[in-house]
């Protein structure tokens, strides 16, 4: 991860975004990393993941010498949630203890991934309701979002907020409105340059701080899931955390590190699971 982080600093968002979308479908077992087969479809297509998830590559390399010098004993789902901390620690996030021995499931579920997972034109409270779904809370809900820190997002993603209440929610400081233009110079409203990127932190990108939240504040945030946080009137709770985190960046790692544990602590009740020889595979 190390090589991986100082070649691209958002090889690190990459990677923990892999294993929060892992966790939300079927619990942290590796069932993210699974190409489609004959008989398997896999999430890697569902609209969620489709185009925008990325770092499988890194995965398998990892897992490559992992199985050179320990076959069959260290799971891919282990892998991934290792390697999720370790790129947080990499960009300047907080460290954290987690327990291992998770198996790989022999199953994905493609359909699982696209009701599951959050989208970034989701209000707040289908957002709230698809982690206390997965057993978390509102206060994790507001941490983990502060991995958008070291996150880019697609134009697609973003299309609808910078032509739509993006002037309502933000200052109009000079600042404000060059940032503004600049991200619709990039992504036109009519549709187009989708694959276009653009950080969700533009202050500090390649760094794990509390700076995402101080966005928020100004009303800037990238994606609509993200400013209703703090925006919505629905949010109450969720305002008063932002405010939280971003006036106490101590208060923040804190309570990433325990909510990343948590969401690393989701099981897939159903299936037995295995360690799998190739992550993208289920053993033969």
């Amino acid at each position: 991860m190390e090589c991986a982080v100082l070649s691209d600093p958002r090889n690190a968002a990459k990677i923990v975004r892999l294993h929060f979308h892992d966790c939300f479908v079927q619990g942290c077992d590796g069932s993210v990393l699974l190409d489609d087969t004959i008989t398997l479809q896999g999430e890697k297509s569902a609209t969620p993941n489709v185009d925008s998830l990325k770092g499988f590559e890194i995965i398998d390399s990892i897992k490559n010498k992992v199985e050179s010098d320990c076959p069959g004993v260290v799971s891919c789902a282990d892998i991934l949630a290792i390697a999720a901390r370790d790129s947080t620690v990499l960009v300047g996030g907080p460290d954290w203890e987690m327990y291992l021995g998770r198996k790989d499931s022999k199953t994905a579920s493609y359909e699982l991934a696209n009701s599951n997972l959050p989208v970034p034109s989701e209000g707040i409270l289908p957002i709230i309701t698809k982690f206390l779904y997965q057993g978390l809370s509102v206060t994790d809900m507001v941490a983990l979002s502060g991995s958008h820190t070291i996150g880019v997002a697609r134009c697609q993603n973003y299309r609808a907020r910078i032509y739509g209440d993006y002037t309502v929610t933000a200052d109009q400081s000079t600042a404000s409105e060059s940032y503004l233009n600049d991200l619709r110079a990039s992504c036109p409203a009519a549709g187009g340059d989708d694959d276009t990127v653009a950080p969700m932190d533009n202050v500090t990108p390649n760094l794990f701080d509390n700076s995402y939240y101080q966005i928020l504040l100004r009303g800037e945030g990238l994606l609509n899931s993200d400013q209703e946080m703090y925006s919505s009137f629905l949010g109450v709770q969720t305002k008063q955390l932002v405010l939280q985190y971003a006036h106490d960046p101590l208060a923040f790692f804190h309570q990433f590190a325990q909510s990343m544990v948590a969401m690393g602590n989701i099981t897939n009740a159903v299936d037995g699971g295995e360690v799998r020889r190739s992550c993208r595979f289920v053993n033969t």
